[in-house]
């Protein structure tokens, strides 16, 4: 990992791009998706298994499609007694979360008399892709499922190209029983699209590498998507120098996501830069790792909005003042002990979130993804007929002289009762 240093000077967005221009772009792979995506989609269980061989097992036997459950019962079985608690307790934390995030029906009466019911619902199955990548991540079995269940979606599932024992006792704590062993674009054609072996689902999430979020871009309007996961990132904003060891923590332990990732410190003071520079000078892990030096916290805060990080941790008295001020962060820890190793495991938040920049817009896994919306209208006659005259008016401004006359029937029908 390369050190780097800079100073804000002018406009923070120039700077942010430079910034992000420091770790290495995707290569294309839309093509090479795209062909996949549609191999699976009209070549069925016949295509999925080509690529299972070829791609997850390199040319090896994949093993059977879909786990047994004796596998992943044994799985748990044989599962370490501190792993399990731990993941008792992180998959606790995240529902208590989860459910938080669950709205309740409610019923808006407006003026004219007609009533609007808002309706939330979950949809009624979802999947959770988790990558074999370097290490299993049964983290990602507990931030997905366990958050798709909290939103009431009663069937989850999970593919995973290596089916890691783990990761299966990550599936059984989080009652999960459909486990696929596939991965890749073609595991997220299969489930978008549906074969004689796997059932569609509505919803997919997860992280993974460039081809699965590719992937999901495709098929994302037959299906909903959390968003890209794209290289991890971490912005810390600090300004007290004791706190400088446990901050060089948590950006090594930040660049541990990858080559890609790309970790970034924000202060105005040189003498917390300088103690943050000898404890980064070894770092292997990440693609670059970047010490910026402000004016002032403001401009720490200028710079954290316009970067729009996926994680933004504030460490010392002034940065961690900034908190209210903060609006564009995947998720936001404050204090020194808020480190974000806490938010992928243990704290409660979930660990799926917007990267790239895109906290500008977008939000992190949440009951929300697994749930709908839906609005019921009741009107009786006599709101129909309050709310015909302006209707017609809009309807025949907008040329739909159905639309109109549709409308108008409600004014006689009224009137004749």
């Amino acid at each position: 990992m390369r050190l780097e240093r800079r100073t804000l000077a002018g406009d923070p967005a120039a700077l942010v791009a430079e910034l992000r221009g420091l770790v290495p772009g995707a290569a294309d792979v839309a093509d090479a998706v795209m062909r996949i995506v549609l191999d699976v989609r009209h070549g069925g269980d016949e295509a999925l298994e080509r690529y299972r061989r070829e791609l997850d097992a390199g040319g090896a036997d994949p093993g059977p499609l879909c786990v047994p459950r004796e596998e992943i019962d044994a799985a748990l079985a044989g599962l370490d007694p501190a792993v399990r608690a731990a993941l008792k307790r992180a998959a606790a934390n995240v529902r208590a979360v989860a459910q938080a995030g669950v709205d309740e029906e409610r019923s808006v009466e407006l003026p004219e008399g007609q009533t609007v019911v808002l309706r939330e619902l979950p949809v009624a199955r979802a999947a959770v892709y988790v990558p074999g990548g370097r290490a299993p991540y049964p983290s990602t079995v507990i931030m997905g499922a366990v958050t798709a269940r909290a939103a009431g979606v009663r069937e989850v599932v999970v593919c995973t190209p290596s089916a890691d024992p783990l990761v299966l006792a990550a599936c059984a704590l989080a009652g999960v029983e459909e486990v696929y062993r596939m991965g890749g674009a073609h595991a997220i054609a299969a489930l978008a699209h549906g074969t004689p072996t796997i059932p569609r689902v509505d919803v997919i999430v997860g992280p993974g590498n460039l081809y699965v979020q590719e992937a999901k871009l495709v098929v994302r309007g037959e299906v909903g998507i959390d968003g890209f996961a794209g290289p991890s990132d971490l912005l810390v904003v600090i300004d007290d120098a004791r706190a400088a060891a446990l901050a060089a923590l948590d950006l090594r332990a930040q660049a541990e996501h990858g080559a890609d990732s790309l970790v970034v410190a924000v202060s105005p003071e040189q003498a917390v830069l300088d103690a943050l520079a000898a404890q980064l000078a070894d770092v292997p892990e990440a693609g670059a790792a970047v010490l910026v030096r402000t004016d002032d916290l403001d401009g720490a805060l200028a710079l954290a909005e316009a970067f729009a990080p996926e994680h933004l941790q504030l460490i010392g008295p002034g940065a961690e003042a900034l908190a209210p001020r903060v609006t564009r962060a995947g998720c936001l820890f404050v204090g020194a002990g808020a480190a974000t190793a806490f938010g992928d495991y243990l704290a409660g938040s979930n660990h799926v979130l917007p990267t790239d920049g895109a906290a500008r817009y977008a939000s992190g896994l949440s009951a929300r993804t697994f749930r709908r919306r839906m609005a019921e209208v009741h009107i009786a006659p006599a709101a129909a007929a309050r709310l015909a005259t302006d209707g017609v008016a809009l309807a025949r401004a907008e040329g739909f002289t159905a639309h109109a006359e549709s409308m108008e029937a409600r004014i006689r029908e009224n009137a004749a009762r």
